[in-house]
């Protein structure tokens, strides 16, 4: 399968399968990851998401070799694969109403680098690489890029990462902020899943609330922001989650939170 899907332990892992094309994004590919992200932000039995990559690569972005073949033949796909499949995918990853963890098994590109800055965290691979690389075939930014790497790394370093498109390290990205850990290339799926399985027995009903509250601050004013934090609060305040983790820590019992 093009991309695979597996849920264990109440973690949904999406891999990213075309190994020997470094897991660039067909067409195909592209439908089947949107159809995997969807169908787990759906699943109630999921509390947490990896999204990973097979082989050396976790995703190099556009599969060039189809780009170009649609191009010659004056197919009007390409110049629609941004609003059709990178937008949907990169908002469900964002809205999705649990936490995700992208496991950067190796090299990450255009599209690929954004789809992982629109997880909630970034384990990579030490050594591996990353670029932007859209405008050195001429184009300019998408997968959210434009709107995540100036978050993550201030708008100064986004601008010259997005324009002079310069290869850098998982090393670099860890001290600008871009990954959260760097672990040995055979240790990112296991510490990404470990992470995973932690967010998982954690409240996830809250981390949704956190999420929304996040992305609305991120463009709102602040006595906006601050109306959006009573709303979630509030709803955050009724679940069994609350309610329970207030007992537990009365009780000095450690929390059982079953996201609701």
């Amino acid at each position: 399968m093009i991309v695979q899907l597996e849920v264990s332990g109440g973690v949904a892992t999406i891999t990213l399968n075309r190994p020997e094309g470094m897991n660039a994004l067909t067409v195909e590919a592209k439908v089947a990851l949107l159809e995997a992200v969807t169908s787990v932000a759906a699943d109630s039995a999921v509390r947490a998401v990896v999204l990973t990559g097979s082989g050396r690569a976790f995703c190099v972005g556009q599969d060039l070799r189809e780009h170009a073949a649609l191009l010659e033949a004056a197919d009007p796909a390409p110049l629609s694969t941004v609003r059709e499949h990178y937008n949907p995918m990169v908002s469900a990853l964002a809205a999705m109403p649990k936490p995700v963890v992208a496991a950067i098994n190796g090299t990450a590109a255009g599209a690929g680098l954004g789809i992982a800055c629109a997880c909630d965290f970034r384990i990579g691979a030490a050594g591996s690489r990353y670029t932007t690389a859209f405008a050195g075939i001429g184009l300019t930014a998408d997968s959210g890029l434009s709107w995540s790497l100036p978050r993550l790394i201030g708008s100064g370093r986004a601008a010259a990462m997005l324009m002079l498109a310069e290869p850098f390290t998982a090393e670099q990205a860890l001290e600008m902020g871009l990954l959260n850990a760097v672990v040995p290339a055979e240790q990112v799926l296991p510490a990404a899943l470990e992470l995973a399985a932690r967010l998982a027995a954690g409240p996830t009903a809250a981390y949704a609330c956190i999420k929304e509250s996040l992305a609305y601050g991120s463009s709102s004013a602040f006595e906006e922001a601050l109306a959006k934090e009573d709303e979630l609060q509030t709803r955050a305040g009724a679940t069994e989650d609350h309610r329970g983790a207030v007992r537990s820590f009365l009780a000095k019992e450690m929390p059982v939170f079953r996201g609701r």
